[in-house]
């Protein structure tokens, strides 16, 4: 009881510093993220799109200057998460939270941005369920099933086939991204002839593809997060011979991330997969984007990271203009509700009933262009909601 009133006393105190910085001039944004660890390179890009943003409008937002506190969870540790939002609302007094790499993450803060009346940015983490957690969230990223459901559709419709065989590796956004595939080909008339899930950290997918050639698929859908597991399922797969055209390869986009394609050679070309930011789409905007983003980091490409931050930041800064400065974590998300706008990966907006982000979802194909493999943009499916959050309506 004591551990619970103390509690609620500080958040109260917190609250109160929220509304002395009405009369500041500086918002004070906590970032939550994974700046070490296994997912620290995620944060590391995240954290890039903030400050380019920030860079580009005088480390301002809502005509109030940024103070950024960071929070580091070292990994998926809602627990760590939790105390450490805590400690940002009490301590710290911060305006806003943001950031979120990873989904234990938000899930862990979600019940501090709600007794401390804070606008919660989610800028990555991407399971359905987070946004249920707290009315105060906002979603500038992605939902895996808002990919996956609307590319299995695709498969069937566009993509010329009607078997598949899944293939995901085994944790809850594999499972996730294997569910609204299936979901979504099987409701446009496909069938999924077999689905397997393989460790997340897997070196050696032989024995998994083995099995998916004598299931005799039409299509293999694959769901496996970066690093060296790429170029280890292009290899199984090339070496028995499921490779475009004769099978075709479908995936979340971090099967043909730029570092794996150039790691993967050959075994990448025809491969398709879809994405809610490819940074090859030749656009104005995103172009611009592009090269501020190279020269800014030492000619590193941008990525789903850096845009979800970047984007994170503007719907910040458009919500504090909307209240006139005022912080107040339930005004601020009124504010975003609805809010259009056109970002480095194509025309997006926030339902205004789920406060999800809803967006173009891209589906691109491994090319050889001027030498060189890339993902080039095939076709696109617009204003894609989450599938578990208002896709029907």
């Amino acid at each position: 009881m004591f551990a619970k009133t103390t509690y609620a006393i500080a958040l109260a105190a917190g609250l109160s510093v929220s509304y002395q910085a009405l009369a500041q001039e500086t918002v004070k944004i906590g970032l939550i993220m994974a700046y070490s660890g296994p997912f620290a390179d995620t944060a590391n890009q995240m954290q890039a799109g903030i400050d380019l943003w920030l860079a580009e409008h005088d480390g301002m937002v809502g005509g109030k200057k940024v103070e950024l506190i960071k929070k580091d969870t070292g990994g998926p540790a809602a627990d760590v998460a939790q105390r450490l939002a805590q400690e940002l609302v009490v301590r710290d007094g911060v305006d806003i939270i943001a950031g979120f790499t990873l989904t234990p993450e938000a899930l862990g803060a979600a019940d501090i941005a709600t007794q401390g009346n804070k606008m919660m940015v989610v800028m990555n983490a991407a399971t359905s369920v987070i946004t249920e957690k707290s009315p105060l969230i906002v979603r500038t990223s992605l939902t895996i099933p808002q990919l996956n459901y609307a590319f299995g559709k695709w498969a069937v419709e566009k993509g010329g086939v009607n078997s598949a065989y899944t293939l995901v590796a085994d944790y809850g956004p594999g499972h996730d991204a294997e569910k609204a595939f299936a979901k979504g080909f099987t409701e446009a008339g496909g069938s999924i002839v077999g689905a397997d899930a393989s460790p997340v950290a897997n070196p050696d997918f032989s024995a998994f593809v083995q099995r998916i050639k004598d299931a005799n698929p039409q299509s293999v859908y694959i769901f496996i997060p970066g690093g060296a597991q790429p170029p280890a399922i292009g290899k199984a797969l090339s070496d028995r011979g499921l490779t475009p055209p004769d099978v075709k390869v479908f995936g979340q986009g971090e099967l043909t991330l730029p570092e794996a394609l150039e790691s993967m050679g050959d075994t990448a070309k025809g491969i398709i997969t879809t994405f809610h930011y490819t940074m090859e789409r030749d656009d104005p905007l995103n172009n611009e984007f592009v090269k501020a983003y190279r020269d800014a980091n030492n000619g590193r490409s941008p990525d789903i990271f850096s845009v979800g931050g970047f984007d994170g930041m503007h719907l910040i800064d458009e919500a504090l203009k909307k209240t006139g400065g005022d912080t107040d974590g339930a005004k601020l998300v009124e504010a975003a509700k609805g809010m259009a706008w056109d970002s480095p990966r194509g025309p997006i907006s926030i339902d205004p009933e789920t406060r999800e982000i809803v967006q173009t979802v891209w589906i691109r194909e491994v090319q050889e262009v001027d030498g060189k493999y890339q993902n080039v943009i095939i076709d696109q499916i617009p204003n894609v909601k989450d599938p578990l959050h208002g896709a029907a309506k």
